[in-house]
């Protein structure tokens, strides 16, 4: 089979914090009853292995496919452990996700060779008027005196990480190793590096099913760094042209993050030879390939392979989308960087939209 577009069904995870924003924002198709924090979109983890809806793969696992196709699904990125590098999920706080950390180092006694630090990005999808995500311990405030000041109070946890009231639109990167949490009231997207390790240091005093009672405090105090500084890995760049407008998010050693607004009715070559995923947030379209055609519409995952065969956007409507990409060594890296001239709008020849190329590889290079 050659590689085609993949769109994989929805893993729904009921959670003692989720709500029912999933499917009155994105369309999911939530059971009749129960609460859901979390859609895993892409997923490639023994807690969670992503199934492809629908096309020529059908019913194969991510997992198999990264096997299967290799080099056509991956290009030059690395799997992690032989899984696909990447972790895609939607998350609905209906309340406070408790106040967590992941591991920037392999724990004590971890088993298995494809631990890797667990890097997210978050995209706020929805936000209420008072809602905030809690990150990053208060300034002037060591990981010593925070976990002193939570064994002799664990409720303090909340006044000692930073509060930030969000809205809309909002990103935030959180490395390895910051303590953070999610704020009730927010629906977000999530990107991350593909693990499933998080140690919970504070729960609001709540209480959880038998099963998933227990915190995981003092591993968590003792994960918790204090000199991470997102400000490089947010900065933003923009790049306009007369179709598209591509905003760069966040830029990590292990992705980098972009929002794409593009116009509605037209067709564009796709300009990679490396995976692409795309988090479709409005607007519909499709993706042409060889000789066939992949759907898609707002509140679903597209991961594009590297090896698509000529592949070709037609947008249905005016589309907006967060782009995801692998730090990876590709053919689209060896084109000499544009000149500001070339970020003009030109006009199009025989009938022909201008091509993306140049936009992307601006874009790429924080070209603004």
């Amino acid at each position: 089979m050659n590689p085609c577009p993949l769109i994989f069904e929805p893993i729904l995870k009921p959670k003692i914090w989720g709500g029912r924003n999933l499917a009155r924002l994105l369309g999911k198709r939530l059971p009749a009853e129960g609460s859901f924090g979390e859609s895993w979109e892409c997923a490639d983890l023994p807690s969670g292995q992503s199934v492809v809806a629908r096309g020529p793969a059908k019913g194969k696992t991510l997992s198999s496919l990264v096997h299967e196709w290799g080099k056509g699904l991956l290009g030059c990125s690395q799997p992690i452990g032989g899984r696909f590098p990447l972790l895609v999920k939607f998350l609905d706080a209906a309340d406070n996700l408790s106040i967590q950390v992941h591991p920037p180092e392999a724990p004590a006694g971890h088993v298995g060779k494809d631990f890797r630090p667990k890097h997210e990005a978050w995209y706020v999808l929805e936000a209420r008027d008072d809602a905030a995500i809690y990150r990053d311990l208060r300034p002037g405030l060591t990981p010593a005196a925070f976990a002193d000041a939570l064994r002799a109070e664990p409720r303090a946890a909340s006044e000692l990480v930073h509060r930030i009231a969000v809205r809309t639109g909002d990103t935030f990167f959180i490395p390895a190793g910051m303590v953070h949490a999610v704020g009730a009231g927010v629906v977000l997207a999530e990107i991350q590096t593909p693990s499933d390790l998080t140690y919970r240091i504070y729960d609001w005093q709540r209480r959880r099913p038998a099963e998933d009672a227990g915190l995981d405090a003092e591993l968590g105090l003792a994960s918790v760094r204090a000199d991470l500084d997102t400000s490089s890995w947010e900065k933003r760049s923009h790049v306009t042209s007369v179709f598209t407008t591509v905003t760069r998010l966040v830029s990590c050693p292990s992705f980098n993050m972009e929002r794409v607004r593009f116009v509605g009715e037209i067709e564009q070559e796709i300009p990679y030879s490396e995976p692409v995923c795309w988090v479709m947030l409005e607007g519909r379209g499709e993706i042409l390939y060889g000789k066939g055609v992949e759907a898609f519409s707002a509140g679903e995952v597209i991961i594009l392979p590297a090896g698509l065969d000529r592949p070709r956007l037609r947008t249905l409507a005016e589309c907006d989308w967060l782009e995801v990409t692998l730090p990876a060594t590709s053919d689209l890296a060896e084109f000499p960087r544009p000149s500001s001239n070339a970020l003009q709008p030109a006009p199009s020849q025989g009938g022909e939209p201008i091509s993306l190329n140049i936009m992307s590889r601006a874009a790429k290079r924080g070209e603004s």
